[in-house]
């Protein structure tokens, strides 16, 4: 049970919420597999896949999304369809118009699905109800808004916001390669990415590449800006911190791995160490961070209502920089 991803979000102060009262909300919308005519489907699952649905430890929640999409392809319904529209041509005479051919995909799409192979995925969100916090592992925050959508519509009541601190990420990283210095509790490792803000969008990505010296201050001066940059706290937890302040390539040190015996034969009890350590080292990094980028913005209450944001390849072995315009690596 370790997070790889971390989407941050703030609950209120007085969020009045147990889990005894969340448990009977995540049973009003259980995981359902997919009927014949669905092509999705989603609820909520046991972490532990047995009947409960919040999983308390030490008084730190844990709860998952479960998916379940059918895989059928809008090319395999146009290929059948297309086919089947030929004959009927030639039966007829003449082709098909442009509305019989939507009813047909149609009539194929819903003769194809039952047979269709379907896949399954799940999400899991942390809640912190003492401090505040809920952190989904998910990759972007359009991804973590599934499980965000799904929990509205399950509470009653769920107000939410992103994390919101006083200087950006972008600001923040930019200080600390030019000043070639972390914040306390910090190092800087060897990655980052650095883009421009012009038209061009150029970027540099640095891949196991030491970030010291003129070069990266070089591309400061000219302008362009960190979007990602790969940090370790307290010599226990590496990440990549992104300029929309997410949480990236998590990963717990063997520092802290090592103080769980993974020789546990009760899987239960091997899972509630792994998250209880998780959650621990987690609930000190998250105000280090916050703490890092000049404190948090607390909203109004008239602003606490639910916010979202929008919507890897494998780093090469020697060190690399390069200059690229597209998706990121890390």
């Amino acid at each position: 049970m370790w997070f790889k991803n971390l989407q941050i979000y703030r609950l209120p102060a007085n969020w009045d919420m147990s889990a005894e009262r969340l448990e009977e909300q995540l049973a009003k919308k259980p995981f359902h597999p997919c009927g014949s005519q669905d092509m999705e489907s989603r609820g909520w699952l046991s972490p532990l896949n047995n009947e409960v649905l919040v999983h308390a430890v030490g008084g730190q929640w844990l709860v998952s999304l479960g998916f379940e999409h059918r895989l059928l392809p809008s090319a395999v319904v146009k290929q059948e369809a297309d086919e089947r529209a030929e004959e009927m041509a030639e039966q007829q005479g003449y082709k098909l118009g442009r509305k019989q051919m939507k009813e047909l995909r149609e009539q194929v799409t819903q003769e194809l699905l039952p047979r269709a192979f379907t896949r399954r995925r799940r999400m899991f969100a942390w809640i912190d109800p003492v401090n505040g916090w809920l952190v989904i592992d998910a990759a972007s925050q359009s991804k973590a808004e599934d499980v965000l959508e799904h929990l509205r519509h399950t509470l009653d009541s769920f107000p939410l916001t992103l994390l919101r601190t006083e200087r950006s990420p972008v600001s923040a990283m930019a200080d600390w390669l030019a000043g070639g210095e972390a914040p306390d509790g910090f190092t800087i490792d060897q990655d980052c990415e650095l883009r421009s803000i012009g038209e061009d969008k150029a970027a540099v990505r640095y891949v196991r590449h030491t970030l010291e010296g003129d070069e990266v201050k070089g591309h400061l001066e000219a302008g362009k800006l960190p979007t990602r940059l790969a940090l370790t706290f307290d010599d226990r937890i590496s990440f990549v911190l992104t300029e929309k302040l997410e949480i990236k390539r998590l990963d717990f040190l063997d520092v802290v791995r090592d103080q769980i015996d993974g020789e546990k034969d009760d899987a239960e009890a091997l899972f509630n160490a792994e998250f209880a350590l998780m959650t621990g080292e987690l609930a000190q990094l998250l105000p280090a961070v916050v703490q890092a980028l000049g404190g948090e913005v607390v909203a109004a209450p008239a602003e606490a209502k639910a916010e979202t944001g929008p919507a890897v390849k494998t780093a090469p072995s020697e060190a690399a920089a390069s200059v690229v315009a597209d998706d990121p690596p890390f």
